[in-house]
């Protein structure tokens, strides 16, 4: 591979990080708004953003955890910041925020929604209140995201620039995994949903893509009320190795930095062992 995309794999050990800044950035100029950038996959693939070069806003619910993350970011990367504390479920909120992120950092041309929920249980025996958590969150809460900056991506795609929203969903919206029906459900209504917008805003050159992990080392089911499935998650993942979170960091990196031209439309990443 030649250009500014030859350098986007394999760069997530400090070594690397640093002189990328020496190098071309693949993501300079470009506006990013990462959701659940609190933890996990999020604030690993706000950290890759920025090291390639974007202007990156901070999205998530814990606003220490968002402000710590300002501050490394400021401290490793020439990148303009902004810690944004919103619930991703309430979309007026969501609305305030898109407005407050455009007078900061300007109008955005890459949309990260990454905010999710997995609180798994025996369907007969879940407390519905999770339920409830993994629809607004997973799916209301990523439709409230692209609504919120669809606008703006149309308008860089009408100027010829990149324009991508990235759904992070998982390799639960097509794989049966016994007690996490509704969560897998939400990822496949997140699977669907980009297909349909990909069909809606692929041909006025808006690139809608689907990030699918597997195993990943993060948060994900450790706020689960069933004990006994957080026991054989934790059993699973010791059992498989579960991916760092700065392997899907950098496939959203690859897939961002393409040529306009051409859509990284799906992407599944897993483990090896896992399949």
């Amino acid at each position: 591979m030649g250009g500014p995309a030859a350098n986007v794999f394999g760069m997530t050990d400090t070594a690397t990080l640093e002189s990328t800044n020496t190098t071309d950035l693949p993501l300079t100029g470009r506006v990013a708004v990462v959701t659940g950038a609190t933890s996990g996959i999020g604030a690993a693939t706000a950290r890759r953003l920025a090291a390639d070069g974007a202007s990156v806003a901070l999205v998530g619910r814990r606003e220490e955890r968002l402000r710590d993350l300002a501050a490394e970011l400021g401290d490793t990367t020439d990148a303009d910041v902004a810690p944004v504390a919103v619930d991703v479920s309430d979309r007026d909120a969501v609305e305030r925020a898109a407005g407050a992120i455009r007078d900061e950092l300007g109008r955005v041309d890459l949309v990260v929604a990454n905010a999710g929920v997995m609180l798994p249980a025996p369907f007969e025996e879940a407390d519905t209140t999770e339920w409830d958590r993994m629809l607004d969150t997973n799916v209301r809460g990523l439709l409230a995201t692209g609504r919120a900056f669809t606008a703006d991506l149309l308008a860089a795609a009408a100027e010829g620039r990149p324009a991508d929203l990235v759904h992070v969903g998982s390799i639960g919206g097509h794989i049966v995994f016994p007690n996490y029906s509704v969560y897998a459900a939400t990822k496949a209504a997140v699977a669907h949903l980009t297909r349909n917008l990909r069909a809606e805003l692929g041909p006025r050159g808006v690139r809608v893509k689907n990030v699918e992990p597997g195993l990943v080392r993060t948060e994900l089911g450790d706020h689960a009320s069933d004990a006994g499935i957080r026991s054989e998650l934790a059993a699973w993942r010791d059992e498989v190795g579960p991916l760092p979170a700065a392997d899907i960091a950098d496939a959203i990196a690859f897939a961002v930095a393409a040529p306009p031209r051409m859509n990284v439309a799906e992407l599944i990443v897993l483990p090896t062992v896992q399949g």
